[in-house]
C-alpha cells in the first residue's frame, strides 16, 4: 500500500510544482521588456497583461465591484485570449512548418513597412519570432522618477505618451489613462467594463473554433488560416463593439436628458424680466 502511494505522491508533487506561477524579472525597465518577449517564448502570454498599469478611479459600482476589480477582470479576460493565440500559433508552426518560416522571414525583412495585415499574421503564425525581432528595435531610457522612456527604432511611441513606470510589483506599461479617459469609447461605467471583458472571451472563443477547424484537417494551407481565423475574429469584435457602442450612446443620451439646473443668475423660463428702475452707473 505504501509503494502504491509514492508515485501517486510523486503526481501530486509534480502537479503542484507544474502549477506554480512562474516568475519573471521586471527590476528594470529593460527587463521589464525581456520579460514580456520571455512570457511569450515561454507559452506564458497569459502574464502579459500583468506588465500594464491602468489606473483606476477609487469608485465602486451599483453592484459592489470596484472599477480595480473590473480592469482586473479585463487583464484576465485578455490573458487568457493571448494565451489561446499562442497555443494556437504553435499548432499552426507544427502543421504548416515550411510556410510559417517562409512568412515570418517575408515580414520581417519588411522592416517598418510591414502592413497591419503582415503583422496580423506574423502574430498569428509566430508570435514568439516577431516579438523577439521587435524587442531588438525596444529601448527603455530610465528617467529617473520612477518613470521611463519608450523608444521604437529611436522614435518616442506615441509622441512619448506611452511610458514606463515604476510600481512595487516592478516596472510596468503605463497605459496613458489621462489621454484616453475623455474619449467617448473608454470604459466608464461597470457594464461597460463587462462588454470589454466579453471582448476578451469572444476572440478566445474564436480561437478555440478556428483550432477545432485546425485539427479537423479542413485547412489546407497557412493562407486559408489566416484567412478563417481573421474572419472568426473579425465577426466576434465586430459583434461585441456594436453592442459596446450602442451602451455608449444610450449612455450619451440619458446624460444630454438631464434637465439643466438654472444658474443662481439666470431668471426662470417663460418669465418676463422687468427693469428695474436702477439707472445704470455713469462710466
Amino acid at each position: 500500500m505504501r509503494a502504491q502511494l509514492i508515485p501517486i505522491l510523486a503526481c501530486v508533487l509534480g502537479a503542484a510544482v507544474g502549477c506554480k506561477k512562474p516568475k519573471f524579472n521586471t527590476s528594470t525597465p529593460e527587463d521589464m521588456l525581456d520579460a514580456a518577449t520571455e512570457m511569450v517564448a515561454k507559452n506564458h502570454a497569459e502574464y502579459l497583461p500583468t506588465l500594464l498599469d491602468i489606473p483606476a478611479r477609487d469608485i465602486t459600482f451599483d453592484d459592489g465591484v470596484t472599477e480595480a476589480s473590473a480592469i482586473d477582470e479585463v487583464k484576465l479576460k485578455a490573458g487568457d485570449m493571448l494565451a489561446r493565440l499562442v497555443r494556437v500559433a504553435g499548432e499552426l508552426r507544427d502543421r504548416f512548418p515550411k510556410q510559417v518560416d517562409k512568412e515570418i522571414k517575408i515580414v520581417l525583412g519588411k522592416g517598418r513597412n510591414a502592413s497591419v495585415r503582415d503583422i496580423a499574421i506574423a502574430a498569428i503564425a509566430d508570435p514568439a519570432a516577431w516579438l523577439t525581432a521587435q524587442r531588438a528595435l525596444l529601448t527603455a531610457t530610465d528617467l529617473g522618477d520612477a518613470t521611463a522612456a519608450l523608444n521604437f527604432d529611436g522614435q518616442p511611441i506615441f509622441a512619448g505618451a506611452l511610458t514606463l513606470t515604476q510600481t512595487a510589483d516592478g516596472w510596468r506599461v503605463r497605459f496613458p489613462i489621462e489621454l484616453v479617459r475623455s474619449s467617448k469609447y473608454w470604459p466608464d461605467s461597470r457594464e461597460e467594463w463587462a462588454i470589454v471583458a466579453s471582448m476578451m472571451l469572444a476572440v478566445e472563443n474564436a480561437l478555440k473554433d478556428f483550432e477545432r477547424d485546425l485539427n479537423s484537417g479542413s485547412i489546407k494551407n497557412l493562407d486559408a488560416a489566416s484567412s478563417r481565423v481573421g474572419r472568426l475574429i473579425g465577426e466576434s469584435v465586430v459583434a461585441q463593439s456594436i453592442i459596446y457602442s450602442m451602451m455608449k450612446r444610450e449612455g450619451d443620451q440619458d446624460e444630454s436628458a438631464q434637465p439643466q439646473t438654472p444658474t443662481s443668475n439666470a431668471a426662470p423660463p417663460a418669465t418676463e424680466v422687468k427693469p428695474s428702475g436702477v439707472d445704470k452707473p455713469s462710466k
